[in-house]
């Protein structure tokens, strides 16, 4: 069974097992509520499936699998079928795997528990936890637009495994999207009574909320049952959400024929969904008018003086057509009317200037600063509809000088989706009609304040604030505090910080960036130092890492001595490209990069390979000719194998292998030729190649199951030593006739004196 868990508003979803039988009954719309024998022929149903993806176990963002949708307008079932399908043998157990639903931006998660950065604000993710292969959600009433879906395996287990060496098992997640939608639906009018009747099937209507809308009240009038008193109707108002949803129902029962609803900032400039639905039983019927009444909120925008000599890389998110000539500063009078009416708002235009991918900068125009008084809110909106702003982190800070806030004055703040907050007189809760909002509040002890919304929903965001003055409102009246605003939207908060890295993460069109740690930090934003490593942790990590790689000095020693100059140039290219690699590859403060770090990684692995490569060949004796054109061609297929797959483990066993076969061959001919065990010495089995193969065996048996992120700077520093020390070992002895540094006497220029055996003459040459 899959078990779900949520934060708030779980009302409208249900979960369940999906049977055989379900494509079977999503084929057709469901059967109206009170009658099962036909369907409403008003509903139509449409199915949306995307290219499976192969699941990961959760370490960071980057591991999950985003899925993206798009649900139709006028949709009032939505279902998800999920299915997770599993391949690699029968050896693999059955994993939990989770899934989370978002509407308008991808859903934020934190399966490992990590504190997120100060000021963050973050919403509980509606998920659910899979065991069986499938499992399907329901949603009614989704709202139309951008919904998404991210899966993933449980966290990992920080062991760090070798590519092909250990079967590892796929498990392939898909989601496919089923909606049902209304075809036929009726458009409320405003103050234009509706007569709607009610008998089996419920009724599907819309409303259009524009723009600076303070209030829409939704009226019942004239309701009756069968020519009696009493309205059984239940109406359902808004579209649901995931994590969370702030629908309205409104049930009337009573003998009154009059049943009210009222939403303060209802969403603006879209389609409200109305739902009637009978609650008198079957073949009962209701009959009622439902009024629709909009108040609408008179704003005073304040006037811009250079929004035409804006650059041409910055786009304004205005309504040029509400422009008219405002007041400045000094002309924004307390109470103003305008032929009768009183402003309810002061709207600041926003320029939005777009940097970078997810990188936008908003400031008011013709001013830093936001006036803020107590008769009306100061609102400012954001424009995040863009459908490609919703993968970044939106961030919000205030400032106000100290000397313009006195002891008893409060800037009070909201920041919501869809519709501004406008009732702080009424209430400090930030709650609009349909969405909860943040709240934010200066004073003489708090001059700044910041938030931090990661992955903002598309739509448009509204900044409101007020001034207030609890203990003396009359002291407001005469005060106006200028507020300063930096708002912006970041791919990453602060870059992910000095010990993670900021990624541009893709799926399909969609782009989202996610921060990946480092040094043992941890969190969203880099931010949790639970794990973190001391910068002494790093340092010596660093020394560990990059002088293991000096005890390569004793093979290359050896191999000078032993006149193997070819395999000395291997050992030193090892050397010197393993250490600057590792100086590199670490996190934090320590690190040094002489060169790019794909082209160090690519040398280090090279040189690991050709390192083993030459060492079997070399104890293989070979003939020099033979010898040399082996070095070449597996140093070419090694090139190559690291090209095709670097992380790969038999792109390095394979060619290894290969030599392996190679000295084994040589010494069973020697053995059969020679008639006695090769190498002939026991000295040399018992003081070399044991010692040697025992080391390269613990270091193989490290570098293939011992090590994990914790003990990396450790085992993977031992590896180092096992693997030079074993080639030192394993190197074979010098011929017996050559001398000691035979070939470094080569190299020197002098006269020698030659003797000619066969004629018996001195020369100098």
């Amino acid at each position: 069974m899959g078990r779900a868990g949520t934060g708030t508003g779980v009302a409208a979803v249900a979960v369940a097992v999906a049977g055989p039988l379900l494509l079977l009954l999503l084929a057709r719309p469901p059967a109206a509520a009170g009658d099962s024998r036909k369907s409403d022929i008003r509903l139509v149903s449409e199915q949306f499936s995307q290219s499976p993806q192969k699941l990961s176990f959760y370490s960071w963002y980057g591991s999950a699998r985003l899925f993206h949708f798009r649900v139709p307008p006028d949709t009032v079932l939505l279902r998800w079928l999920l299915q997770v399908s599993q391949g690699g043998g029968p050896t693999c157990a059955n994993v939990e795997t989770t899934v989370y639903f978002r509407y308008g931006a991808p859903p934020v998660i934190n399966p490992l528990g990590t504190s997120f950065a100060a000021n963050t604000s973050v919403q509980p993710s509606f998920l659910i936890k899979m065991l069986q292969s499938n499992s399907s959600i329901n949603v009614s009433h989704p709202a139309p637009g951008d919904w998404f879906v991210a899966a993933h395996l449980p966290p990992s287990s920080q062991k760090i495994e070798m590519k092909g060496f250990i079967p590892t098992c796929a498990y392939i997640f898909q989601p496919d999207m089923l909606v049902v939608r209304v075809v036929e639906v009726s458009i409320l009018e405003p103050d234009i009574p509706f007569p709607q009747t009610l008998l089996t099937h419920p009724s599907y209507l819309k409303v259009f909320v524009p723009e600076y809308t303070q209030e829409l009240r939704l009226e019942l009038q004239g309701c009756a049952s069968n020519g009696s008193l009493g309205c059984p109707v239940r109406l359902t108002v808004g579209s649901a959400t995931l994590p969370s949803h702030f629908q309205k129902v409104l049930t009337c029962t009573g003998p009154v024929q009059t049943c009210l609803l009222l939403l303060p900032s209802p969403p603006w400039d879209r389609w409200l969904q109305v739902t009637a639905k009978s609650l008198a039983g079957p073949h009962v019927l209701v009959a009622f008018s439902i009024v629709a009444a909009l108040t609408a909120c008179r704003p005073w925008i304040v006037s811009f003086q250079h929004l035409l000599q804006s650059s041409p890389n910055q786009s304004c998110n205005t309504s040029t057509h509400l422009l008219s000539p405002s007041p400045g500063y000094q002309d924004l009078s307390r109470g103003s009317t305008v032929g009768g009416s009183p402003f309810c708002l002061r709207n600041y235009q926003v320029m939005r200037e777009d940097m970078d991918v997810m990188s936008v900068h908003f400031r008011p125009l013709d001013r830093v600063s936001v006036l803020v008084q107590s008769d009306m809110p100061s609102v400012m909106r954001l424009n995040l509809n863009t459908g490609m702003d919703s993968g970044g982190s939106l961030t919000i800070s205030l400032w106000a000088n100290k000397s313009v806030i006195s002891n008893n004055t409060l800037v009070l703040a909201c920041v919501n989706a869809a519709s501004p907050f406008l009732s702080f007189n009424a209430s400090l809760n930030c709650t609009t009609a349909f969405f909860q909002g943040y709240p934010l509040s200066l004073n003489t002890l708090s001059r700044k304040a910041n938030l931090v919304i990661p992955y903002p929903e598309t739509d448009n965001w509204y900044l409101s604030l007020q001034l207030a003055c609890p203990q003396s409102p009359e002291e407001c009246e005469k005060t106006s505090v200028l507020v300063e605003t930096t708002l912006s939207l970041v791919p990453c908060l602060n870059d992910c910080g000095p010990y993670g890295q900021c990624l541009l993460l893709r799926r399909h069109g969609y782009l989202y960036a996610g921060c990946s740690c480092k040094a043992g930090w941890r969190g969203w934003s880099c931010t949790d130092n639970s794990t973190a490593q001391t910068v002494a942790q790093q340092r010596v990590a660093t020394l560990l890492l990059t002088l293991s790689n000096l005890m390569f000095l004793a093979p290359i020693t050896l191999s000078v001595y032993r006149c193997l100059l070819v395999e000395a140039s291997v050992y030193a290219y090892t050397m010197f490209f393993s250490t600057f690699y590792h100086a590199c590859d670490q996190p934090g403060e320590a690190v040094l990069c002489i060169l790019n770090y794909d082209t160090l990684q690519y040398c280090d692995f090279l040189g690991s390979g050709v390192s083993i490569w030459v060492t079997i060949l070399c104890m293989a004796r070979l003939k020099a000719a033979l010898k040399y054109v082996l070095l070449l061609l597996g140093t070419l297929v090694f090139a190559m194998s690291l090209q095709l797959d670097r992380r790969g483990a038999w792109n390095m066993m394979g060619p290894c292998l290969f030599a392996f076969v190679i000295m084994v061959t040589m010494w069973v001919y020697r053995c059969g030729h020679r008639r006695h065990c090769y190498p002939t010495s026991w000295q040399r089995w018992v003081f070399y190649l044991l010692p040697g193969i025992c080391m390269a065996a613990v270091a193989i048996a490290i570098y293939t199951s011992l090590m994990t992120n914790d003990n990396y700077y450790y085992t993977h520093s031992i590896w180092h030593m096992l693997l030079a020390g074993s080639t030192a070992f394993l190197l074979p002895p010098r011929d017996k006739h050559a001398e000691p540094w035979a070939c470094s006497q080569k190299l020197t220029c002098h006269y020698q004196i030659c003797k000619n055996h066969r004629e018996e003459l001195y020369t100098v040459t």
